[in-house]
């Protein structure tokens, strides 16, 4: 059994993922049972209205609410502040962030958390585009527009990182909250921002290389107008960073 004298806390924001929840909590448990890893997983549900919560909250019965804590709000209000709000009930003294929708795998979390402890990395970052990370399950649109925003935002912004709209993450605790004040994006343009100004703070970043999967159930929630401020909110840390 493997420990090391930490605690993860793993953010799962949530909308409309009572088909995905069961699936990706099982495997959390699963993966962070098998590496003797210390963790709580934090589902921040924002009033679903497919019944994510009651799901939630038959998994908590299950696996103990000592591992499955439940912190809802009552309106869809942003990844933001659904972070500021997980980190408030977070006891871990490290804070990973990983996707609901099953298109991150907790394979890799006993990875991210050996490559952290190697280099004493104040981040480390799941990426699609190094190594043998890539992307399964997406059209040649969605493909398209994924690697053009990720190349014009490396162009740009040269964020140190090969992998800067991803969002499945590994951070330390305070290293996480000081990124999170100094953004100013919402949506999905927070993941990018929050790269960006780890790299103002000098803060150090690792990445490891991770299969991404189309979600299974559900819809996605990208659409034309993320799209839209993505580009609008790159133009603007282009200017102001």
């Amino acid at each position: 059994m493997t420990t090391n004298g930490h605690k993860y806390s793993i953010l799962l924001p949530t909308y409309n993922e009572k088909d995905n929840l069961p699936i990706i909590i099982w495997l959390i448990v699963k993966y962070m049972k098998a590496s003797g890893y210390e963790y709580e997983v934090i589902v921040i549900d924002d009033g679903s209205p497919d019944g994510t919560l009651d799901v939630a909250k038959d998994l908590q019965k299950i696996y103990g609410e000592d591992k499955i804590v439940l912190r809802p709000r009552t309106a869809k209000l942003g990844l933001g502040t659904a972070y500021i709000h997980g980190i408030k009930h977070a006891t871990g003294d490290f804070i990973i962030i990983i996707d609901a929708d099953l298109s991150h795998h907790p394979k890799f979390i006993p990875e991210f958390i050996k490559l952290q402890e190697s280099g004493d990395y104040d981040i480390v970052s799941g990426t699609r585009y190094a190594g043998d990370g890539g992307v399964f399950g997406w059209d040649f649109k969605r493909k398209l527009i994924s690697r053009g925003a990720n190349f014009l935002s490396q162009v740009l912004l040269r964020p140190n990182a090969s992998d800067l709209t991803g969002s499945f993450r590994l951070y330390k605790k305070p290293v996480l909250e000081q990124c999170i004040a100094s953004c100013v994006s919402k949506g999905y343009v927070f993941q990018m921002e929050m790269l960006v100004r780890a790299r103002q703070h000098k803060f150090t970043i690792a990445e490891v290389p991770i299969t991404f999967v189309d979600r299974i159930y559900g819809t996605s929630k990208l659409g034309g107008t993320e799209i839209i401020q993505f580009a609008k909110n790159l133009l603007y840390l282009f200017a102001t960073t």
